[in-house]
């Protein structure tokens, strides 16, 4: 027993040592257990590179867009999603301006995108490294590549807008003629939270919002950035149609996609926290609790932080709504269950608040599935404390005819919900 557990230490201290000793800093996500960079992906995409590479599925045409509705339809990705930017926040920042934005679209569990001209970019889950990144080459006739990267991406998407580990955002910024932004006008990086005039700076909008936006525009001085009522029916006039899958930016995937990020990051980052404090103290003293110590405290500290962004906390208002296109709605809610009667976490309202039920769909998503027993567990257990009847303290924006609703849902689709299992 000694010697396993002066062993332990020991892989404990190399562990931390490595982390600085070439000086240099190493993400926590690098670091064990989790080994991002270094650790194989069994992710979706993972598996369907493979079965292009040895001819179990063959080449899905010539064409990039194609190439793009076959990565969409694989990933069980709804069309009706797409999101157009035109600021030049990505890393095909050189192919992207008003007149060729980049295309967005989105499921509870994956991320893809898409500049005319460029390559097919794609965010999927995997059960233990979380989001994984790829870059797929729709090339010509002989095939698509695909390229799993862990370095370029994260310049941006593994910073503190997406809460310190690999992750997802949307951000509002002030872009020129060119798509370029504007940074001394300043950006948001945008969540629910975040007052509607103060998004969409770099989007096209399709649809309708009774509040002003900056979507739709492009700046050239101070005096520009205020937000308007701009109504967009389609942006044909202003893109070429033919090389995009639809003409439009619904201004409801929008909203939808702004909350989601946000609940996905903090879901990673309380995965990739929670497992480094639980190696760590495993290591350390391999016959002790790991969760009576800091664990167990980041598994805490995290519920508290992901039951207020699954219960709308702080949610900005929408004033008299929000309109966007019914086939993107449909699509969204199919991917969630219902009760007997119909009722639905992914029912949506549009006036004021998104959805009726303020519990978000996340809480279906593989992200969530997949999150540390202990860390779960946490989140549930406040959730149905916040969901009581009684409580007064952590979800007061909830009345209760609305918790009565949100809690029959979960008691009838959520496997968890009773069980804690």
């Amino acid at each position: 027993m000694l010697r396993r557990t002066v062993s332990a230490v020991l892989a404990a201290a190399v562990s931390l040592i490595n982390s600085v000793a070439s000086g240099q800093r190493v993400d926590v996500w690098d670091l064990p257990p989790l080994r991002y960079s270094d650790s194989r992906s069994t992710d979706k995409l993972a598996a369907l590179a493979g079965r292009l590479s040895d001819g179990r599925l063959p080449i899905p045409g010539a064409g990039a867009l194609e190439k793009l509705r076959f990565v969409l339809k694989e990933l069980q990705v709804p069309e009706s999603s797409q999101i157009l930017v035109f600021s030049k926040t990505s890393v095909q920042s050189r192919l992207i301006h008003p007149a060729n934005p980049r295309c967005l679209y989105f499921s509870k569990d994956a991320y893809v995108g898409y500049v005319p001209g460029g390559a097919i970019e794609a965010i999927v889950h995997d059960s233990h490294l979380g989001p994984v990144f790829y870059q797929i080459d729709p090339g010509g006739e002989q095939g698509m590549a695909f390229e799993r990267d862990t370095n370029h991406c994260m310049s941006c998407h593994g910073t503190a807008r997406t809460e310190g580990v690999p992750g997802v955002f949307i951000r509002s910024v002030f872009p020129d003629t060119d798509g370029r932004p504007l940074l001394q006008l300043g950006s948001v990086t945008v969540t629910h939270e975040t007052p509607i005039e103060e998004r969409w700076g770099g989007y096209y909008v399709t649809g309708t919002s009774s509040l002003p936006h900056l979507g739709n525009r492009v700046f050239e001085d101070v005096g520009e950035a205020e937000p308007r009522s701009g109504i967009l029916g389609d942006p044909r006039g202003r893109i070429n149609a033919g090389k995009y899958l639809h003409v439009t930016s619904d201004v409801v995937a929008l909203a939808v996609l702004e909350h989601q990020c946000a609940v996905h990051n903090l879901i990673t980052s309380a995965s990739v926290h929670y497992r480094r404090a639980r190696f760590l103290a495993e290591a350390l003293d391999p016959d002790s609790d790991p969760d009576s110590g800091q664990a167990g405290r980041i598994a805490d500290d995290a519920a508290e932080k992901l039951v207020d962004v699954l219960l709308f906390k702080d949610e900005a208002d929408l004033g008299d709504g929000l309109e966007g296109l019914a086939g993107f709605q449909q699509d969204y809610a199919a991917q969630f269950p219902k009760t007997s009667s119909g009722d639905s976490l992914a029912d949506f309202r549009l006036y004021r608040r998104i959805f009726r039920n303020r519990c978000s769909c996340m809480i279906y998503s593989a992200a969530f599935r997949d999150l540390p027993g202990r860390v779960r567990v946490a989140v549930l257990t406040r959730l149905k404390i916040a969901l009581s009847d009684s409580d007064r303290e952590i979800a007061p924006h909830l009345k209760l005819s609305e918790k009565r609703r949100i809690r029959q849902i979960l008691s009838e689709t959520l496997e968890e919900w009773d069980g804690d299992r």
